[in-house]
């Protein structure tokens, strides 16, 4: 691969100076447009050390405006990195929609200089390059550009650029006895370098080999590659929303649109086959002196279970979904009220704010994972996608489609981080929930939760039911199950809760 690659390419200074002069200009406007554009760019830069990823890197922002630019480089974990899964520090740092990033050092530098050291071999190298396929492609469905720039350099060329910088006084803090010693590995990393490439290149995120012996013509190619490229990108995510407006436009015309008054008191449309959810034993309960019992038994053993988790620096996330009314509040209650405050959070979620709806649906709650011991409850969380912008229309049927395989994935990597994930389905009759709205309208520090919205949503009860029944057996692995909850008796739905709660915990905790 690199044999092909047209070494010792330049640029003369009166050319360089020339194309930079215009250069500058259609970067600086196409920068402005993009900022009101629907998509982001990420820019991944690697290579041969010394190669001139910095230096190209500066020019950029020197020729665009930075304020614009999001530069983000990592060298060590830190603490807070490490405590987390190995792809939160990326997602944290992913420029929003209109914004360009700017990654050095990015998710390809681990598993290449653990190949290039011999600490991974080729089976476990492939598995962590999947995992990046994977990463990228799930930006790139969500509209992200990825421009991926390899720079590179001989292995003469690569001693000489080193021998340079070590001469040269304000620069030769810049080469380090590591530079030296991956020098000496040059045949390692260029092999792991080209199956890294071979394997990574796609057509939504593929790889450009830039030669940098000459640093101004390495600079202008990248330069040139990343004005073409949003400008080509930008045509097409207009073209493809114009088709798409114009689509909504027609179904739009041939609908009439009736405002209809709510019947609180209409049956609910019901699926003619069975679903999970309609398969779960609606009847079952729990007497009051046992639910008491039951009660201080588990919540006494859950402190326990989350001291421990503590101690052991082992993180917990509780996901919460369910009907309407259902009473996940409750439950979540009787969880958080037998810990200590400094040790958990709840965040309930409901639309997307501006930030929010700037990023990829996903980034939201990638950036509110534990740190290790501590516990995060989500009340509402990435499922959203899958259930009310699908039965509510907020998402295309390819973007919640493939939202199964994204989630499936984001859950896989919790998991393999060693966090115990517990996904919990309440569930409620048609008929226990319109009872509970009724009560909520008669009770002055309830009435609040009910709204028009929650009416309206029991007309679409079979839509959401068949939604649920679809994540179920797309979502539920080995890795992370759901845990379904027959929520009619809220007594009994708080019990299996708890019990469910303290049973992962203890398995994990076993582990450790």
């Amino acid at each position: 691969m690199f044999e092909t690659a047209e070494l010792g390419r330049s640029i003369s200074k009166a050319e360089y100076e020339e194309r930079v002069e215009t250069l500058r200009i259609e970067l600086l406007e196409i920068q402005q447009d993009l900022r009101q554009c629907d998509f982001p760019v990420i820019i991944v830069m690697a290579g041969v050390d010394g190669a001139g990823k910095g230096t190209t890197v500066n020019l950029l922002n020197e020729w665009m405006d930075s304020r614009w630019i999001d530069n983000n480089a990592y060298v060590r974990h830190s603490d807070e990195e490490t405590e987390r899964p190995r792809y939160w520090r990326y997602w944290r740092d992913l420029p929003p929609k209109g914004k360009i990033g700017i990654f050095l050092s990015s998710w390809y530098s681990s598993p290449f200089i653990d190949r290039a050291y011999g600490h991974l071999d080729e089976a476990d190298y492939d598995e962590r390059l999947d995992r990046i396929k994977i990463f990228e492609k799930t930006l790139a469905d969500d509209g992200a550009l990825i421009l991926k720039f390899w720079m590179h350099l001989g292995k003469d060329a690569q001693k000489k650029r080193l021998k340079k910088l070590e001469k040269n006084e304000l620069q030769k803090w810049r080469v380090t006895k590591t530079d030296w010693k991956h020098w000496e590995l040059y045949d390692k990393f260029t092999e792991a370098a080209e199956r890294l490439i071979m394997r990574t290149s796609k057509g939504h995120a593929p790889w450009s080999i830039v030669e940098g012996e000459d640093n101004k013509y390495a600079s202008l190619t990248v330069a040139e590659q990343i004005r073409d490229a949003i400008q080509r990108h930008s045509a097409q995510r207009r073209s493809a929303k114009e088709a798409q407006a114009a689509m909504a436009q027609q179904a739009k015309a041939g609908k009439k649109t009736v405002k209809k008054k709510i019947d609180k008191d209409a049956p609910v449309r019901e699926l003619p086959y069975p679903t999970v959810l309609s398969c779960l034993d609606m009847s079952k309960t729990i007497e009051k002196e046992e639910y008491k019992k039951e009660l201080k038994s588990l919540q006494g053993r859950l402190n326990k279970l989350a001291r421990k988790a503590i101690d052991r620096g082992v993180s917990t996330i509780l996901v919460f979904e369910g009907s309407d009314a259902a009473g996940k509040g409750g439950a979540i209650r009787r969880i958080t009220s037998t810990l200590d405050a400094r040790s958990y959070k709840v965040l309930p979620f409901a639309a997307p704010n501006d930030e929010e709806r700037a990023h990829h649906y996903l980034w939201r709650f990638w950036r509110h994972m534990s740190r290790a011991g501590r516990m995060t409850i989500f009340d509402r969380s990435w499922y959203g996608r899958v259930l009310v912008e699908r039965c509510e229309g907020f998402a295309r049927e390819e973007e919640w489609r493939r939202a199964y395989g994204e989630i499936v994935d984001f859950e896989d990597q919790i998991v393999d981080h060693g966090t115990v994930l517990v996904k919990i389905w309440i569930h409620i009759s048609p008929e226990e929930q319109l009872a509970r709205f009724k009560a909520r309208e008669l009770t002055p520090w309830k009435k609040w939760k009910l709204t028009d919205e929650d009416w309206r949503n029991r007309e679409k009860w079979a839509d959401y039911e068949e939604a649920v029944n679809d994540l179920v057996e797309k979502t539920s692995t080995t890795a992370a199950p759901w845990t379904l909850v027959e929520g009619n008796d809220k007594k009994y739905a708080r019990i299996k809760v708890l019990r469910t709660v303290c049973d992962a915990l203890e398995k994990r905790l076993k582990q450790s």
